[in-house]
């Protein structure tokens, strides 16, 4: 853990991360510049904001798509367009309406900006924001950049935890959310499909929540090894995409000891992998996707409608920070052995090029700007 707090200084311009539909990936220099963040005594930012200094930021399958593909659903990128939302840095100049924060303070920050008016805001749920701008998703530019200014309510301190750690508070909030809704119980036996980052983190979850067994499944061996690594007792399956899902369905309760999941926690969004989840689920049980997947998809309906299976779906996530943060402090969720490679924002291509090849091992790639711990 850091232990040392130091007031950021301006020396180096203010530089992003863009992409953009002709799918080109580079860096150069944005908002704010250098010229306004050294005049910035935080006089001139909107009420309520702060401007961070990022130094810690982790690349998430999304911004690959939106990189490689342009789009995801609905969301596509029409203009040049700054990545990242995974973010955490340090505080360097606050409007004199934000008392809670002060210049050197170390956050992770929250990327959504909600509206605070419509029914999902008021009702607690401010991810369905009505008005929702989620940083990084098009058109809204992400955090993937040397210094950014945000509102201080969306901004969490986290004390001496290193940035690396701030940064995979983001992930690990979308675990959280979906352990919650999906009710992960002690004693429950848990499948998981996908070994990638947030499948990994939802292993961690799921191991401290007290599941069992536990069983992951991927196409990739490597990354099952990498699973038990972190959680020795998780059973693997590495996923016959030559079987049909009844018969995945039958290998995975036989990996799980002949024991039927009570809930799977889907983490691809691939429709064969959905549907493998479907036929693997004891009758009353759940599959709740987190995974983002094509717009369409065909599903057993049967399977689901006779063994009474509840099909439930996540967008992002609400009120997990907090928790998020007690987690990583308190050493229950460790999530350090997930970065597996780091770079600095100058080399952001090479490190986008890392997190898209499934041969170069990454689990989590991180973007970092002069990090000191």
């Amino acid at each position: 853990m850091a232990t040392t707090t130091t007031v950021e200084t301006i020396s180096k311009p203010n530089i992003g991360v863009f992409t953009n539909p002709e799918h080109k990936l580079w860096v150069e220099e944005t908002n704010p510049n250098k010229d306004q963040l050294k005049a910035n005594n935080g006089e001139d930012l909107p009420e309520g904001w702060v401007t961070v200094a990022i130094k810690s930021t982790g690349i998430c399958g999304s911004d690959v798509h939106f990189w490689r593909d342009g789009a995801i659903g609905p969301m596509v990128v029409t203009d040049k367009h700054i990545l990242g939302h995974e973010s955490a840095g340090a505080v360097i100049a606050t409007h004199p309406s934000v008392t809670h924060l002060k210049p050197g303070d170390r956050v992770a920050i929250e990327p959504g900006l909600i509206c605070n008016n419509c029914e999902p805001c008021l009702t607690g749920r401010y991810n369905g924001c009505e008005k929702m701008k989620f940083l990084s998703t098009p058109p809204i530019d992400g955090l993937l950049r040397r210094y950014v200014n945000h509102p201080a309510i969306w901004c969490h301190k986290i004390g001496d935890m290193t940035y690396e750690n701030g940064a995979l508070l983001e992930p690990l909030s979308v675990a959280l959310a979906g352990m919650e809704r999906a009710g992960v119980a002690l004693g429950d036996c848990v499948l998981i499909c996908g070994a990638g980052p947030i499948g990994l983190i939802t292993l961690l979850c799921c191991q401290a929540a007290g599941a069992c067994p536990i069983v992951i499944t991927d196409v990739d061996e490597g990354r099952l090894q990498y699973a038990s690594k972190v959680c020795p007792r998780v059973r693997t399956y590495k996923v016959d995409t030559s079987l049909s899902a009844p018969d995945a369905g039958s290998a995975i309760v036989k990996t799980a000891g002949d024991v039927k999941p009570a809930i799977a926690m889907e983490c691809t969004g691939v429709e064969s992998s959905v549907a493998n989840a479907i036929y693997s689920v004891k009758f009353g049980g759940k599959v709740f996707v987190i995974g983002v997947g094509k717009p369409d998809m065909t599903l057993p309906f049967m399977r689901l409608s006779t063994q009474e299976i509840d099909l439930q779906f996540q967008y992002r996530y609400a009120n997990t920070w907090p928790r998020a943060i007690r987690l990583v402090k308190d050493g229950v969720v460790d999530m350090r052995p997930l970065v597996t490679h780091r770079f600095d924002i100058e080399d952001a291509a090479k490190a986008f090029e890392t997190a898209g090849d499934v041969k170069s091992g990454a689990i989590k790639v991180q973007i970092q700007s002069e990090v000191d711990s």
